[in-house]
């Protein structure tokens, strides 16, 4: 796959991990974990190219966006 689809990313601070923790609930058990909003995204964006390499690799399909725009707060 030579890009990787956009997913949405759930970024929340966890008090329990004392760090950020980001979620990605397209793709199972995708997340990643970061002392910062910044080394989290950082962090969860190589996650996201893993888990789709890993995925096709293994021959798995690989799920589309169920979020096809972005909507900005």
């Amino acid at each position: 796959m030579d890009t990787i689809p956009k997913y949405e990313v759930i970024i929340y601070w966890s008090k329990e991990d004392d760090c950020y923790l980001a979620e990605v609930p397209d793709l199972p058990g995708c997340m990643a974990d970061g002392k910062t909003i910044k080394e989290v995204a950082e962090n969860v964006e190589v996650i996201i190219r893993e888990w789709v390499e890993c995925a096709l690799l293994d021959g798995e399909k690989v799920p589309e966006p169920r979020l096809k725009s972005i909507r900005h707060a």
